[in-house]
């Protein structure tokens, strides 16, 4: 009787721990008929990505163009049959751009989703990094901190903000706008995204003698004309920006204003479409942005396929660079997705094996060419360089095609093994 009741005592004990999880588990909760593991997020009929995006802060509109792009793909992605004979459907959250208002949205979104599609933001990136990690969530981040590359679960698609800046410093010497040993401005918002590009030019600095002038602000601060009234008198001869759109058409309607009219160089989040009917639209032709994926206007095939797609969808906003890039982002998970199917496991574990296994994720040249095989390395470190232009859909075009400089190629990101 006694060794009776101590093996229902043990079989109880047994069953209880067995009901238990943790997220730490990654939610692995058995798999289908053909044998794939399936986890968070997958039903036998669906694969659910979040998007957690800003459609009413200070890059609203970017982001806007990023959903739409990945609307796009898992469109064209469950025509084409998903993956492991599952459809995607994207879960899309508000933060506004405030990290509090991310972590309140976190945890609701969190147990519904195998991945992130879309993530915005430095700020935001930031709030949430340990619940990423804890929480085994691969995502990628509508934000190219490189200081985010120690975190195994981040999937940044294009090079990083230092990158973009180096890359970007040399096309300005390369076009003589810049020469070794002149004045240079550089006016960024406090917080990782102004920090990350400041690494990049400083970086650049050091080796061209270059005099960085370094100007900190807030992501509040609109009004930049005093900023570039003193740049001006410390005779800088070019600008570097890693700002809100807002900001740069601040500082570009004062460099012209005040008659500085020196070259402009700004990373990829800097721009949008709207300047064009701003006060700085008279001030745009100054400016010079880089970035990984090409502009809306891009003349290639799968530019031209994803924006004849974008105006047959009837979205009310106006295309920005952000549709090709996010469109190109759901194509690298596309690709992973398809790795873990073939891999028979589509739990969160499985897909950052997945990822691992990716070394050619093929975006049609929306991007450039990606490797995340190497831990805390840019997936790539080329960049195109555009320019606004009115009369271009989504208000820009490139002035150079994908390159990697020189100097960006022996840069040492932060966390790079």
């Amino acid at each position: 009787m006694k060794s009776s009741g101590l093996a229902v005592m043990v079989l109880a004990a047994a069953l209880v721990l067995s009901a238990c999880s943790t997220k730490g588990s990654s939610g692995n909760s058995g798999g289908d008929n053909a044998g794939v593991k399936t986890g968070i997020g997958v039903t036998d009929s669906e694969i659910v990505l979040g998007a957690m995006t800003d459609k009413t802060g200070a890059f609203k509109n970017l982001s806007t163009g990023i959903t739409h792009g990945n609307e796009l793909w898992a469109k064209d992605f469950n025509a084409a049959g998903g993956a492991c004979g599952r459809k995607v459907r994207l879960e899309v959250v508000d933060h506004g751009y405030k990290a509090d208002t991310a972590k309140t949205l976190y945890p609701q979104l969190e147990p519904k989703v195998l991945g992130f599609v879309q993530l915005v933001g430095s700020p935001i990136m930031a709030a949430l990094k340990q619940n990423l990690v804890a929480d085994k969530v691969t995502t990628t981040p509508a934000s190219w901190s490189s200081e985010l590359l120690d975190n195994p679960y981040v999937m940044i698609v294009g090079t990083t903000y230092d990158v973009e800046m180096i890359d970007g410093l040399s096309y300005l010497r390369e076009q003589g706008k810049i020469a070794d040993g002149d004045a240079i401005g550089h006016i960024y918002i406090d917080g990782e995204y102004g920090a990350n590009g400041l690494r990049g030019a400083r970086y650049y600095a050091q080796k061209h003698n270059l005099k960085l002038k370094e100007v900190k602000i807030t992501s509040s601060d609109n009004d930049l004309t005093n900023i570039v009234t003193g740049l001006k008198g410390e005779g800088v001869k070019a600008i570097l920006l890693t700002t809100s759109p807002t900001q740069t058409g601040s500082a570009l309607a004062a460099n012209k204003a005040l008659g500085l009219n020196v070259d402009v160089l700004g990373n990829n989040p800097v721009f949008d479409p709207v300047l064009h009917n701003g006060p700085a639209a008279g001030a745009l032709d100054k400016l010079f942005v880089v970035a990984s994926s090409v502009p809306f206007s891009a003349d290639i095939p799968k530019a031209k396929e994803v924006a004849s797609k974008y105006k047959s969808a009837g979205f009310p906003e106006p295309p920005n660079a952000g549709v090709h890039y996010g469109y190109a982002v759901a194509e690298v998970w596309g690709a992973v997705l398809r790795q873990a199917c073939a891999n028979k496991d589509l739990t969160r574990d499985g897909i950052q094996a997945a990822l691992k296994q990716t070394t050619s994720a093929n975006t049609g040249d929306l991007v450039a060419a990606l490797d995340f095989s190497k831990p805390g390395h840019p997936a790539t470190r080329q960049v195109y360089v555009a320019t606004p232009d009115a009369s271009a859909d989504g208000g820009m075009r490139y002035v150079k095609p994908l390159f990697e400089a020189a100097d960006a190629k022996d840069y040492t990101a932060p966390h790079q093994k």
